[in-house]
């Protein structure tokens, strides 16, 4: 597999985590000598093998062939730590050769394949690491050896992990779980839990993850192992450091310890290198400073294998953040890791190394050198097909063109980049984003830096194409961000397919200016640009939103925001659009733009829901162009009227969807009958094309705490398709899902991320919700009079919300765009 560190270098990215990454577990060699296993534990590997090299001769003289075959398949465990996958692979097929001819072998062999699985997984072999452990669980089975069959079966969910498949890892280590539970308290029950916690947290489940490996520290204290007992307090801090800000002294904490109790430099190494890293994440630069002499004295101390080059790296990566070292310095420990990596033979290492060495030259302008560097360690980068790696040193060379002034260089770099990064999408977003890496400062930047370097003035058709579609994939990408995998498959769609009658608008945020490129059906792309910087839109969106929950105060002090927001964003196209003759403004919303409706934008005279019907587009290529089956047009409705969970009680909504019920044919879950179960199996068999849920609801940045309020249980974003999955039988897609009081969480800048989440994660070709809780009398107009439009006049869905909208705003009660305009429509507006 061409991907088969991805894992691995994601992790040393943010948090090391040499041994646990790969659940690699240090190899425990009792059968060798004392002096041997003293000389590993003291990380004396060389003489170590030299000493289990002289048993394995003196076995073979004897004609010991079980001793021999152990003590090869325990030379192979030494060349895995050295990092020479050759001699290790070729130690452990000589102790399988041997094993065959021995009498009473299964459970030797069960140990040879142990080892040869860990090989095939680090020489990029997944699937037959999977296989191996496979067999040597069928042959603990076979002996009742229940330790046996927990450690590779641990080892089998690493190998899932490796392809990016953590949720299967996760129902694996849950299975696990079950049957350990029934065990007496051991090592390996406590590993179990601290492999169950680990997936736990790379799936964003912060909150589980630290319950599991707490539960995982306190089994492994009652066996005073300082190794495991440290290793867990490792994962405890890269969990804790996720919840909030003041656990990042908890985190620290727990990386402290582990340091102080590990009894081998390489996990102390582990703690200390990520306590450097959240030091400097947190700008705790004297702190930073005093652990370096530390890191330096491990580092020194450790052998130079794989998992201590990538180390140094690592450590040089976070000086390179540090004012205060020079250049020489970082890069004399970057020719060191580079020389250890040419010396094993590691040419990942090698690339990884030269492509950091390139950003020390990128940073200290030394642009011929830098791009030297980056150009070796990409070139590495793609013979190895390491993807990966190869995206980073083709974004860095896209930096180091533009500095230059060679403008088709570097969108041919850049260009590269993001292709490289969409063909390992699905292996990427399986990892966590807060801990493998940073998705808003690793990930979106090269998005929206080739944005950039696109859209300046003059740009050509050419330029605006490319743009467009970096745009659209940074809207898909966010999303995969968001669900932690894959979340669909996307599809090129020209406007003029989904809607002769519409504009699109594509907006990006930059840092000092607002971008807009506008899609018109059979017309060339149209660009503008408004010099405001991000931080005022996004003051002004802050602002708009607060004053529209003043409206009793001030109840027309919104419009000045409002008319801000629409100079910067539609005013420059305002006549061409007019000309047109569109309909309907479809929006690509780009960051704090999503926090807002459209709708409500002002043009002095007027808001922008009042020319046209407005929807909002996850991007075009994850929309179903087909428009709504006009046929008789059936509900199925759930919602609670009653408090419950800690919420507040809905009082209108049983006369909502009663009222509902008179427009159109109605099947209603309301209170108690609202269980996530009873609206699962209805959801299911349901012929309906259009699921209405009256319930409260939120959308998040986070997955997790993005979710809709059932009567005994809260829907999150990655369950509600299985929920709403239609029976095969019945053929129905979800023509439109509506949410009628949802809101984004507070404080969360890019909650409405939720929001398009929820829409495509529904399978619905349409998701209506609202982006703050409006009152549900108003909820309730605005509902009814939906209905009666998609019923009665036959217009799109984008159209039957503007009517709707307008019979608001045109009436006495709720005029004020807070109670009309929280609505949007998201994905097909057709």
């Amino acid at each position: 597999m061409k991907k088969f560190l991805l894992i691995f270098l994601f992790a040393i990215a943010c948090t090391l985590s040499t041994g646990q990454v790969l659940g690699i577990e240090r190899p425990q060699i009792p059968e060798i000598q004392q002096s041997a296993q003293e000389l590993y534990e003291n990380g004396d590997f060389s003489n170590a093998i030299e000493r289990l090299q002289a048993e394995i001769r003196d076995y073979s003289n004897r004609r010991d062939r079980a001793a021999q075959s152990i003590a090869l398949r325990n030379l192979a465990l030494l060349y895995l730590e050295m990092g020479d996958l050759v001699a290790a692979n070729t130690s452990i097929e000589e102790s399988l050769q041997i094993v065959k001819n021995l009498e009473n072998k299964e459970k030797i062999l069960a140990q040879i394949l142990e080892v040869k699985g860990q090989i095939q997984l680090l020489t990029g072999n997944p699937d037959d690491a999977s296989e191996t452990w496979e067999t040597a669980i069928e042959i603990y089975q076979d002996l009742n050896d229940i330790n046996g069959i927990i450690q590779n079966t641990i080892n089998q969910t690493q190998a899932l992990q490796s392809l990016g498949l953590y949720r299967q890892s996760r129902q694996m280590l849950e299975r696990l779980q079950s049957s350990v539970e029934l065990e007496p308290d051991s090592i390996l029950k406590a590993k179990a839990l601290q492999s169950l916690g680990d997936v736990l947290h790379n799936l964003g489940d912060t909150k589980e993850s630290i319950e599991i490996l707490n539960r995982s520290l306190t089994i492994a204290k009652q066996f005073q192992d300082r190794e495991i007992i440290a290793s867990i307090l490792i994962s405890l801090g890269n969990a804790t450091r996720l919840t909030s800000e003041k656990d990042e002294q908890q985190a620290l904490n727990y990386y402290q310890e582990a340091a102080s109790l590990a009894p081998y430099t390489t996990t102390q190494l582990e703690a200390q290198l990520n306590q450097f890293n959240l030091l400097i994440a947190k700008s705790r630069k004297s702190e930073a400073l005093s652990l370096i002499p530390h890191l330096e004295t491990n580092l020194n101390r450790s052998p130079l294998n794989h998992s201590t080059i990538y180390a140094r790296i690592h450590f040089a990566r976070h000086l390179m953040e540090l004012e205060d070292i020079s250049p020489a310095t970082i890069a004399q420990r970057l020719a060191v890791a580079l020389q250890a990596a040419q010396k094993l033979g590691d040419r990942r290492a090698q690339a990884y190394a030269l492509g950091n060495l390139g950003k020390l030259y990128t940073q200290n302008q030394r642009w011929d050198d830098a791009q030297t560097a980056t150009e070796q360690g990409l070139a590495i980068a793609q013979t190895l097909q390491a993807d990966d790696i190869a995206y980073q040193w083709q974004w860095q060379l896209g930096k180091i063109f533009r500095k230059q002034g060679k403008r088709k260089g570097a969108i041919a770099a850049y260009s590269g980049a993001i292709h490289t990064l969409q063909s390992i999408r699905r292996d990427l977003v399986a990892i966590s984003s807060e801990v493998q890496f940073s998705f808003t400062e690793s990930i979106e930047p090269l998005y929206r830096e080739f944005v950039d370097l696109l859209l300046q003035p003059n740009a050509s058709q050419d330029d605006l194409i490319q743009a467009r579609q970096a745009i659209e994939a940074l809207q898909l990408a966010e999303l995969d961000n968001f669900f932690r995998e894959a979340c669909t498959d996307a599809h090129p769609v020209q406007i003029d397919r989904i809607d002769p009658n519409s504009a699109v608008f594509y907006s990006i945020l930059l840092r000092d200016r607002v971008e807009i490129i506008l899609a018109l059906p059979e017309q060339p792309l149209r660009h503008y640009t408004t010099p405001v910087s991000q931080k005022r839109v996004e003051e002004s969106i802050e602002q708009l939103r607060k004053l529209l929950f003043d409206h009793y105060i001030r109840a027309n002090a919104h419009k000045k925001p409002a008319q801000n927001l629409y100079d910067w964003v539609i005013r420059p196209a305002e006549q061409e659009i007019a000309n047109s003759n569109a309909d309907t403004l479809a929006f690509v919303l780009d960051g704090a733009l999503r926090n807002i409706p459209t709708s409500i934008l002002h043009n002095g005279q007027q808001y922008l829901i009042e020319k046209y019907a407005i929807a909002i587009a996850p991007g075009l290529q994850l929309l179903n162009p087909q428009p709504l089956t006009q046929q008789e047009l059936t509900l199925l409705a759930a919602g609670l009227s009653q408090a419950r969970q800690g919420f507040s009680a809905l009082p209108n909504v049983e006369p909502e969807l009663e009222q509902i019920q008179t427009e159109i044919p109605t099947e209603i879950l309301l209170n108690e009958s609202f269980t996530e179960q009873n609206f699962s199996q209805l959801a299911r068999s349901s012929p309906a094309p259009i699921i209405h849920l009256a319930t409260h609801g939120q959308f998040s940045s986070n997955a997790a705490d993005t979710f809709i309020l059932t009567w005994d249980n809260k829907i999150d974003a990655n369950e509600l398709r299985g929920l709403l999955q239609a029976d095969p039988k019945y053929h129905r897609p979800i023509e439109l899902l509506i949410l009628s009081a949802c809101q984004t969480a507070k404080g969360d800048k890019r909650a409405a991320l939720g929001l398009a989440g929820i829409a495509v994660r529904a399978g619905a070709r349409s998701t209506l919700a609202s982006l703050w809780s409006v009152s549900d009398e108003a909820t309730a107009q605005l509902m009814t009079q939906l209905y009666r439009e998609l019923t009665e006049q036959k217009v799109t869905k984008a159209q039957a919300l503007r009517n709707a909208q307008l019979a608001l705003l045109n009436g006495d009660t709720f005029s004020h765009p807070y109670y009309w305009g929280a609505f949007v429509l998201v994905g097909n507006w057709l």
